[in-house]
């Protein structure tokens, strides 16, 4: 008996194995791809149909390529008919016509008129495919370009009329992914066999109910008498395809849980902390809709905010993956490199780290993604430079902060598509990089008056040199981007901008990945050595950065690198995407039960006003996902801010900025857990434990906590208050 549990459990580890490690970082990556081509693939196609012109047009001959797309077909017209016959048929038909005489056709001569006329068109059509066909022979290659053309033009096209259900298999494959290696995002990750089983439990119940809710709109739209699309079908099968299966798995994982990372039966209090969080917001949201507001299909109804926009979260799904093709260069380390001659004090290396990371988390969509994508390379270079663990862990989770108000950021797309009559994303763009500068010096001001440390700089005799030296690794990096960047604009007269971004990042990233796997050794054998050195350092030291980057990220090759990239790409896009699609029918909740309503709609003082909305808008930060977010502080509370006399413009920019203290503060923290996904839970526990050992200092002790607040908090106050304080004074308009 024993023998036969071993067996099955080895089969199921085996299964788990081949569908985490193979299976769904194929299907993923194949439709990472197909979504790179539906996003290139208008672009694209306007340049081969222009290409084939360009080849195969003869305005001599009045011959197009546009004609040649398909393979001629001969006329079924008769080429040589009997007029005269054709001519008496007619007659005769027109005699029994009444209503010939009307139409001008019962004489003679407008009859044979009339048939002469469709000769004539029979003979152009002939004369027409006689020349297609002769053109065609003479020029073979113009079979091979079409059907390279056509091909794309039919990828192309599949995939534009099958993004949601791209998406949603996205999902499905990845959520999946996502718990079988308990890869979801919790206040903590479970450790001991309570922790597994309650995470197990609670996962159970929430996917349980997340099934019945799309089963009962399902069950409504077939009876609802109207025909439903097989997309509109194929949508609930995925839905229920996905929490059904999750629903299984964690059954299965509740009662045949892992083996515990510690030893223990564990406390109640640390396992709930280790539930998910869309497993709790699928509990709230399915008990509310369900038992108390008899409404089970609330969840599935409010779920379809993915669907609705679909393109928005299928660029998300490629910057997530842009971020962990990043983690496979050696971008991150060598521009870093530049900093490092200057021997600056952590505080200052750690502004111009933020400056600098401000860049690619704008083009990574949010936050959270940069986060995951860079956090352990930014907490390896801050720690390097002489700081605190728990320094290094407060600025890896800012360092997505600073970004997310600057062009191309998705999430300023996002707002401007759903508050479209009040705000456009130019003018976000344009207020935002005012927030950018903001936040940015009160961070270095905050940092260097707590800092430990008095300043410090090295000789520029010194560290020029050294700076030179290392940029050097850093051209043929700046070269490569270029490059992409003018195939797009000249070759397919496309700018990078905060539409193309999602697809070009990729292109760029893989270009990169390239580079290095294939010809920087040839460039810079010194800088691969020294990164390889360095790489090995931190191996031997820690563990986090085994799985971002590091020394095996360095010998793998081109097809693994990307292999692995998109294997890390599955956990997150299950993880994240899943947790704002809860995070949707918990604002849909809110609005439901219609708490905002109770809101008044004229506070009375502009002052109560902004303080009563920013203090809202933090709350929901520190409780939902940021796409989430959105969707519901467009649909409640941005109507109650304008009645209250706040300018959209102004509105949105204290959104964003409470956002993001809301994502470093508690109860939640999101950008703190992603720090912990990236860093890894050892180091996370590694810098409490040296905190507690080395200091009794209370801010010292929590500094990951506290700094990122008090950054933020005081960006918040300024950025809400500013505008009318300076409108006292006569220095704003």
């Amino acid at each position: 008996m024993q023998n036969d549990e071993r067996n099955r459990s080895g089969i199921v580890g085996l299964l788990s194995y081949v569908w985490t490690e193979w299976i769904s970082t194929l299907v993923v990556l194949i439709l990472l791809l197909l979504t790179l081509i539906i996003g290139t693939g208008e672009m694209i196609h306007g340049q081969l149909l222009r290409t084939g012109e360009r080849l195969y047009g003869n305005e001599s001959i009045g011959m197009q390529y546009s004609f040649l797309r398909v393979e001629p077909t001969q006329p079924d017209c008769d080429r040589h008919p009997d007029v005269d016959a054709l001519v008496q048929t007619q007659m005769k038909a027109n005699a029994a016509d009444e209503f010939a005489d009307i139409f001008g056709t019962a004489s003679e001569s407008d009859v044979r008129t009339s048939v002469m006329a469709g000769v004539q068109q029979c003979e152009e059509k002939y004369l027409f495919y006689d020349k297609a066909k002769k053109y065609l022979d003479e020029h073979p290659s113009i079979r091979t370009y079409r059907t390279i053309e056509t091909t794309f033009f039919g990828i192309f096209k599949f995939g534009s009329e099958n993004r949601v259900l791209i998406l949603l298999l996205m999902v499905l494959v990845s959520a999946i992914t996502a718990s079988v290696k308990f890869h979801h995002i919790g206040l903590r990750a479970p450790t001991t066999r309570l922790d597994y089983k309650v995470y197990a439990l609670f996962m159970a119940i929430g996917n349980g109910l997340l099934t019945f809710s799309v089963y009962s709109q399902f069950n409504s739209v077939l009876n609802s008498g109207v025909k439903s699309t097989t997309e509109t079908l194929a949508v609930y099968w995925l839905w229920l395809a996905l929490f059904g299966c999750v629903m299984l798995i964690s059954i299965y994982q509740f009662f045949k849980p892992p083996a515990a990372k510690e030893p223990g039966s564990g406390n109640i209090g640390l396992a709930l902390l280790s539930v998910p969080l869309y497993a709790f917001m699928a509990i709230i949201t399915g008990v509310a809709f369900t038992f108390f507001m008899d409404y089970p299909m609330g969840q599935g109804i409010y779920l379809g905010q993915l669907v609705e926009f679909s393109g928005i979260f299928l660029n998300l799904a490629l910057f997530i993956w842009a971020g962990m093709l990043l983690t496979q260069t050696r971008v991150m380390d060598l521009f870093l490199g530049i900093l490092r001659p200057w021997n600056l004090a952590p505080e200052t290396l750690t502004w111009l780290i933020l400056i600098a990371a401000a860049i690619p988390t704008a083009y990574t969509g949010a936050s959270g993604i940069f986060v995951v994508a860079a956090g352990a390379i930014i907490y390896k270079e801050v720690w390097n430079s002489g700081s605190r663990r728990q320094f290094a862990l407060a600025v890896s989770a800012m360092s997505g902060s600073l970004g997310v108000v600057i062009r191309p950021c998705l999430l300023i797309i996002l707002i401007s598509m759903l508050d479209s009559r009040h705000v456009t994303s130019d003018e976000l763009f344009d207020h935002g990089i005012y927030v950018f500068w903001l936040t940015a010096f009160l961070f270095l001001g905050i940092s260097l008056f707590l800092a430990e440390t008095r300043f410090r700089v090295a000789s520029p005799k010194v560290a020029v040199p050294g700076m030179l030296k290392a940029f050097i690794p850093v051209i043929p990096y700046i070269v490569l981007t270029l490059l992409v960047i003018a195939f797009y604009k000249y070759g397919l007269d496309t700018q990078m901008d905060e539409f193309t971004a999602p697809v070009v990042l990729p292109i760029i990233l893989i270009v990169y990945i390239m580079f290095d796997r294939w010809f920087a050794d040839r460039f810079s054998p010194q800088a691969v050595d020294a990164h390889e050195q360095l790489s090995i350092q931190h191996e031997q030291s820690s563990e986090f950065m085994r799985s971002h980057g590091g020394h095996g990220a360095n010998r793998r090759g081109f097809g693994s690198s990307i292999w692995f990239a998109s294997s890390e790409t599955v956990g997150h896009i299950g993880a994240l995407i899943i947790l704002m699609a809860l995070s949707a029918s918990v604002g849909g909740l809110i609005e439901r039960t219609e708490i905002v309503e109770l809101l008044p709609t004229h506070l009375g003082n502009i002052y109560i006003s902004l303080a009563f909305i920013a203090l809202l808008l933090a709350i929901i930060g520190m409780t939902t996902d940021p796409f989430g977010a959105v969707i519901l502080v467009a649909a409640t509370i941005a109507p109650v801010a304008y009645e209250n006399g706040i300018h959209p413009i102004h509105f949105w920019m204290i959104v964003l900025v409470a956002f993001e203290l809301g994502y470093v503060s508690p109860p939640v923290a999101l950008n703190h857990l992603l720090t912990r996904l990236s860093v890894g839970d050892e180091e996370v526990r590694a810098a409490d434990a040296e905190a507690k050992e080395k200091y009794t200092n209370f801010y010292y002790r929590y500094e990951r906590w506290i700094l990122p607040i008090l950054v933020l908090f005081p960006a918040l106050v300024i950025v809400t208050y500013a505008p009318y304080i300076l409108k006292l004074f006569g220095w704003y308009q």
